[in-house]
């Protein structure tokens, strides 16, 4: 009686055992089995699991932190028709405006072209506004139209050139290689000047801020690698050298319905 009592007791214990760890035998099967596996054959498998691994963090990091840049800044200095080409854009209409102390932003979609919808934002052109609209909405940008009064060009080169100079250092805007489109507006004044002349004069400009600007920093910290070098080295500057897409565009944010509607495919074709 008491051997049966005892084997009944031993049996019990297993079933609870069994019953609060199902898996212990297959765990003891699998780990039978992996030992009698080649050791090569499982540190491949390791390696092959951390690779798959790595793989996708890599991927999750990736994909969640690219920026989906869908907007078009119009930036230039004050009174240069950024405002004016932002509303005809849009609207394909002439409309007074006036000097912006705030972002405008509206959606484009460009005609004939299915699925592809832009952002166009108006950047206020105030020397005291600009740095921070710029610093708002540049991480966005996938163009950027840089407008120019081309009819007061010759006065206002230098800060052209200065604000062209901020852009194309920036460390953002030079990681994220947006278009530049330079547009040369006000092409129906008389005075007007061309955009090839407006481009031979930025960048005779800018070559001259390159060589100002990088001896200043050089004196103060004793090297130049504190800031991105514009161009390449040992060349004069020319906008061909810039990993991004420039071109210059010459139009007349005032002009007919007319020649607008050829000057906005003109701008779109440009973005594109």
């Amino acid at each position: 009686m008491e051997a049966g009592s005892s084997g009944s007791d031993m049996g019990g214990k297993a079933d609870v055992e069994m019953a609060e760890n199902p898996f212990e035998p297959y765990m003891d099967s699998l780990r039978q089995q992996l030992e009698d596996q080649d050791p090569v054959f499982l540190i491949g498998i390791v390696v092959a699991l951390a690779v798959v691994v790595i793989t996708c963090v890599f991927l999750k990091y990736f994909l969640t932190s690219k920026t989906v840049r869908s907007a078009v800044l119009l930036v230039g200095l004050c009174d240069s028709g950024k405002t004016l080409l932002f509303s005809r854009l849009l609207s394909g209409k002439f409309k007074r405006t006036q000097t912006s102390i705030t972002d405008s932003s509206a959606p484009y979609k460009p005609k004939n072209d299915r699925g592809t919808t832009w952002t166009l934002i108006d950047l206020p052109g105030h020397d005291s506004l600009r740095s921070q609209y710029l610093e708002k909405f540049k991480s966005a940008a996938r163009a950027i139209v840089f407008v120019v009064d081309s009819a007061i060009f010759q006065k206002e080169v230098r800060d052209v050139a200065e604000f062209l100079y901020v852009l194309l250092t920036d460390t953002v805007i030079s990681r994220n290689v947006p278009a530049l489109l330079v547009t040369c507006n006000k092409q129906d004044i008389t005075m007007a000047k061309s955009a090839k002349l407006i481009q031979q004069q930025l960048e005779k400009e800018l070559n001259t801020l390159r060589v100002t600007r990088s001896a200043a920093l050089s004196s103060q910290d004793g090297s130049v690698g504190s800031s991105l070098y514009l161009g390449k080295k040992g060349k004069d500057f020319e906008f061909s050298q810039l990993p991004m897409k420039v071109e210059f565009l010459e139009c007349s944010a005032r002009g007919s319905k007319e020649e607008w509607q050829f000057t906005c495919v003109e701008v779109i074709r440009h973005l594109q």
